[in-house]
């Protein structure tokens, strides 16, 4: 598919802007957006194609999307904002600041346990249907009864929903304010970053239609595991949520906290600018610099038992590593969500760069989309 590359790039960056290109060349997409920060500033910000699958809506430069576990480096940066001010300490119990959640051999849990997928409360052994998911107190209740699926801080498992929940509870109980609320209030509005956790009615019409991926057949590579007997059965396959959820209002107006993130590239990457940029970007300040380089000191490399690879976690991100090298640079910080969207905080290049689809792909790591984008950004970079 030809399309026209509209928005922004610089011309050092030219070959970013072909990579984006070549994709939809390719069939690959069907509406896309790519933005990069270098020192706070944009050096590229593109969008193409269509929102929605019929292909009769532009994607224009304001179109967002439903960016899935992307969503997970904002939940992040809130908890580590509450760190950096001295309201969250990474080595106290979880339950100084939720006495509930001490149930069920959870007692000792430590907060950075949930930041590094390590407290063994990956999932949940109660099966509920979606809806549930739009219940916070329900979802609340359900954590605080779960007993740990595995002996907490000896594996990693992917949190691939209770994340959220999880974290978001911690702020909730700190600030008193939802965890769509502190990100809406402390990041988004002074960053003038367009992402919402909990989408209001009124920006639907921005909202581009997700195209749900082919499914694998079991055994295939980026199969989900749908047996609830297994750690990975009851982390990815309750609630089994399809992507067509991402079209009912019910699930972008909730908090989802680990899922349900709209944005676009250009709000990926104006966050993680602050970021890459040690905590602040004009004039911003989200934590200091010595908050970050925690969130970058590993808490485990090794199999994760969810997603049955190996994965490098820091304190509420993935690190770069061999099985998912994101950046030349070690000092990175990263996530990406189910369906190819991706964000990237380098400190070391003080670069950001966001990557927000509606064509999902099936597979869980490896989108070669984002890996030609982000090969041609670090080439342009040198």
């Amino acid at each position: 598919m030809n399309v026209e590359v509209q928005g922004y790039c610089d011309d050092k960056f030219a070959a970013v802007k072909d990579a984006f290109r070549k994709n939809f060349e390719e069939e690959l997409e069907v509406g896309a957006s790519f933005a990069a920060t270098v020192d706070g500033k944009f050096v590229v910000d593109i969008w193409g194609g269509y929102a929605d699958a019929t292909m009769t809506r532009p994607w224009e430069k304001d179109t967002i999307v439903n960016v899935y576990s992307t969503t997970k480096n904002m939940t992040a940066i809130c908890a580590l904002m509450l760190i950096d001010r001295g309201k969250l300490d990474v080595d106290a119990p979880v339950t100084r600041y939720w006495p509930e959640f001490g149930q069920a051999g959870k007692e000792k849990i430590p907060v950075r346990y949930l930041l590094s997928h390590q407290s063994g409360v990956a999932g949940w052994d109660e099966p509920f249907p979606v809806p549930a998911l739009y219940d916070w107190d329900r979802m609340i209740k359900l954590l605080e009864k779960q007993k740990p699926m595995w002996e907490p801080g000896k594996h990693c498992g992917y949190h691939a929903l209770t994340f959220g929940y999880l974290l978001g509870e911690l702020v909730r109980r700190i600030t008193g304010k939802t965890l769509g609320t502190f990100f809406r209030e402390e990041v988004a509005i002074p960053l003038n970053g367009d992402f919402h956790i909990g989408v209001p009615e009124e920006v639907d019409h921005r909202v581009g239609e997700l195209i749900p991926p082919p499914m694998p057949k079991p055994g295939d590579p980026g199969s989900m595991e749908s047996d609830l007997n297994t750690v990975s059965g009851k982390v990815m396959a309750n609630p089994a949520a399809p992507a067509e959820a991402s079209w009912e209002r019910a699930w972008r107006a909730a908090e989802i906290p680990a899922a349900n993130g709209h944005g676009n590239a250009r709000s990926l990457a104006r966050v993680g600018a602050a970021i890459a940029c040690g905590g602040e970007v004009d004039g911003v300040r989200l934590m200091g610099l010595p908050t970050i380089e925690k969130a970058l000191e590993e808490q485990i490399y090794d199999n994760d038992l969810v997603m049955n690879v190996r994965v490098r976690y820091g304190m509420g991100f993935g690190l770069p590593c061999k099985e998912m090298p994101v950046s030349p640079n070690p000092r990175t910080l990263f996530w990406g969500g189910w369906g190819g969207s991706s964000m990237v905080m380098d400190l070391d290049a003080r670069c950001s760069y966001g990557y927000a689809m509606n064509k999902m792909a099936a597979n869980l790591v490896d989108d070669r989309r984002i890996a030609g984008m982000a090969q041609a950004l670090y080439t342009s970079l040198a």
